[in-house]
């Protein structure tokens, strides 16, 4: 049994191979676009809270557009709507680049940069996870989306150093131009691909064309099929109950002590994490127990942010500063692996146990939950830090992650027992 990262899929399908390249680099620019938007609101305003409306920006277009832009894959050839849709997120990058070199002091123009390209992301997103299953075997899925977590973890490490120094080094007009530079990475990987039409069927019944049919069309499979419902359900239960992100400003700069540069590792912790995880992730295409391995999973997350609570609080009385702050990056590293994990399996039975007219639509559901369950998560988080203080959220909010998703378990013996060999939806 291997135990590194399984390269199979990138050593045997060179579609997949300039595919993931490209990707791969087109995310470290938008991790790197991401850090230098916030900057840069920040330099225009000194406000927080306008930093804040970015995230606002970006969340309305990724729900908006990843119900619809779903229903725009199953309905259209998928290398297109993928080519399409990474047009206008290059688009965006490269007016974001031209206002930087304009001299732009107007915020709402970045407010309407991050809603176009995350609309376009929203619909990029389920056209590539739509396309893997299409130019992989099945059994190379596992591992693909090992590499696919890897990639995005990496990126979520060298995308936020990279954006610090360009924009010290040249500014965020730097900054940005790379971004739309290394955009293009990913028009070449998707440009490669043959021609993917939607794959026939003998559902009648179906929507013919994209629109409020077929999204209610791909609810509807949702509600009746457990196991894929539940790769959903987990992943909310996890997040809304277990979000430590809204904790780090005030665990880095005044628990620990240790000011903006400490926020910054802490959030740096879990990407390491998941990247340790995926580089020893071989086994994990052995795994046919893949429900399973979801549950215990989210178990090692809840157990990992108690974990956090827990060094928070020695920050206060029991340890030094410095012994917790370690504590608290350890257990944020075991936290990433423990999502990173989670993340493979749960794309890996969406993408099987999905009939192939449907991918497009529930990955754009699956992009909602990814993007909206964090967000309610930290506003969750930050409303029970008033009464509870930090510390005491992140212990509590991870043990009632462990005994829901412990709970949802044991209620749903069919996604416990489900077996890769044999996908059943």
């Amino acid at each position: 049994m291997p135990l590194l990262l399984d390269l199979t899929p990138l050593r045997v399908n060179p579609a997949y191979r300039r595919l993931y390249a490209g990707l791969t680099l087109s995310n470290v620019g938008s991790q790197l676009a991401v850090v230098a938007i916030g900057l840069q609101v920040y330099d225009l305003t000194r406000s927080t809270a306008a930093v804040g409306v970015v995230g606002l920006c970006a969340l309305v277009p990724i729900v908006a557009m990843g119900l619809y832009g779903g229903s725009l894959v199953d309905h259209h050839d998928r290398r297109r709507v993928g080519l399409v849709a990474q047009a206008v997120a290059f688009v965006a990058s490269i007016c974001c680049a031209l206002q930087a070199w304009m001299g732009n002091t107007r915020v709402w123009v970045l407010f309407v940069i991050v809603a176009v390209w995350n609309g376009a992301f929203a619909v990029s997103s389920p056209a590539r996870s739509s396309i893997y299953p299409r130019i992989l075997d099945r059994d190379l899925l596992p591992a693909a989306n090992a590499l696919s977590v890897f990639a995005m973890n990496t990126s979520l490490t060298v995308g936020p150093l990279l954006a610090g120094f360009l924009v010290d080094w040249g500014g965020f007009k730097t900054a940005y131009t790379t971004d739309a530079i290394v955009t293009t990475a990913a028009l070449w990987g998707l440009s490669t691909l043959p021609p993917l039409p939607p794959e026939p069927h003998d559902d009648a019944s179906a929507p013919t064309r994209p629109g409020l049919r077929s999204v209610l069309d791909g609810f509807s499979f949702l509600a009746t099929r457990p196991n894929v419902r539940m790769t959903f359900v987990s992943d909310i239960c996890a997040m809304l109950l277990a979000q430590p992100r809204v904790l780090f400003p005030a665990a880095g700069a005044v628990i620990f002590g240790g000011g903006a540069k400490t926020v910054g590792e802490l959030s740096a912790a879990a990407a390491v994490g998941g990247i340790v995880a995926m580089f020893f992730s071989g086994p994990l295409g052995q795994i046919r127990r893949q429900g399973l391995a979801i549950v215990v999973s989210i178990v090692g997350w809840g157990f990992s942010i108690a974990g956090f609570g827990v060094a928070l609080l020695a920050a206060r009385g029991a340890l030094s500063q410095t012994a917790a702050l370690w504590a608290g990056l350890g257990a944020m590293a075991v936290a990433g692996a423990s999502d990173s994990v989670s993340a493979v399996f749960r794309t890996t039975i969406l993408q099987a146990a999905t009939p192939d007219r449907l991918r497009g639509r529930l990955q754009g559901v699956f992009i909602v939950v990814v993007a909206g369950g964090p967000r309610l998560g930290e506003l969750a988080g930050g409303l029970a830090t008033k009464a509870l203080g930090e510390g005491r959220t992140a212990l509590v909010g991870g043990l009632l992650c462990v005994a829901a998703i412990v709970t949802l378990g044991r209620s749903q013996r069919s996604f416990l027992e489900y077996d890769a060999r044999h996908p059943t939806p």
